[in-house]
């Protein structure tokens, strides 16, 4: 199997707020967004910028993956970001409103003239409904694009739709970019839940989110993390079952059907274990972060 990073809590964090930088040094996310875009106020993203490339570039975030969000193409701060982010060689650059693969090429291009080292790699922000019909190309269009990040507020907006539980109006879009990011090999993260407030209602979209398949959550509130992290790792059951269901297929190689609990077993659900020990292991490695 392939090494998996978790990115089960991927959370946002201002990063014209000094304190909430420091602050999100001992958060147990997996992630970090390190934001230039709505979470800063224009006069602020000056700052900001060279805030959010001193932390990425300083190293005292552990294993988290640490990202930075730059404002959107065709704004007059987005250029100066990409150098800034480009140069401060975090794990990934985070663009908002990514429409074409044409786009994620000229943001490579960029990205690359810019100095961004090898490991830094794009994350597409899929938040329209061009992006979600384009969602195939944009995943497949650049070996350096490493996520698709849901972006469901500005979807739903585009849509004309209506944030309601279960997310129904917004399903389609959910499915299409998850189908785009498989098929392209790539990790899909979920959009946010408004409300920090309703713990239950949050709750449920995290298990929606991992039965659909995503890999992770983005978070608003450092509320929200511990409920994210539980909610996409596996359950002490299902690494359990992935152990007996491997054992079970290497002790009956040879011998015709394998079965374990009663279930046959073929290797597809054997690949299916070994990602879930993958992830269980990813997740251990990581520790406190």
């Amino acid at each position: 199997m392939p090494e998996l990073t978790p990115l089960r809590s991927v959370l946002y964090m201002p990063s014209s707020n000094e304190r909430a930088l420091e602050k999100a040094k001992s958060i147990a996310c997996d992630g970090l967004i390190l934001d230039l875009e709505d979470a800063v106020a224009p006069d602020a993203k000056p700052a900001a910028r060279d805030a959010a490339a001193a932390a990425a570039a300083g190293g005292d975030y552990g294993r988290r993956t640490v990202t930075i969000r730059v404002n959107g193409i065709g704004t007059e701060w987005h250029d100066d970001d990409i150098v800034a982010a480009s140069q401060a060689g975090p794990a990934a650059i985070v663009v908002p409103k990514v429409n074409s693969a044409e786009e994620v090429q000229q943001l490579v291009s960029a990205m690359e003239k810019a100095g961004a080292p090898d490991h830094t790699k794009l994350w597409a922000m899929v938040e329209t409904p061009v992006a979600i019909l384009d969602a195939l190309a944009i995943a497949r269009a650049s070996e350096r694009l490493g996520a698709f990040v849901l972006g469901t507020n500005d979807l739903v907006k585009e849509l004309y739709a209506e944030h309601v539980p279960g997310r129904a109006p917004i399903l389609p879009s959910l499915h299409t970019a998850l189908l785009a990011g498989r098929a392209a090999g790539i990790a899909v993260i979920d959009g946010v839940y408004n409300d920090v407030k309703d713990t239950d209602g949050f709750l449920a979209e995290c298990e929606q989110g991992r039965q659909m398949g995503f890999d992770g959550k983005t978070l608003i509130h450092p509320g929200q993390v511990e409920g994210a992290n539980a909610a996409f790792a596996p359950s002490e059951q299902a690494v359990a079952d992935a152990r007996g269901l491997i054992a079970a297929w290497e002790d009956g190689q040879g011998a015709g059907v394998v079965t374990y609990n009663g279930r046959m077993v073929e290797n597809l659900h054997v690949e299916s274990a070994r990602r879930t020990l993958s992830i269980h292991e990813a997740i251990e490695a990581l520790g406190t972060v």
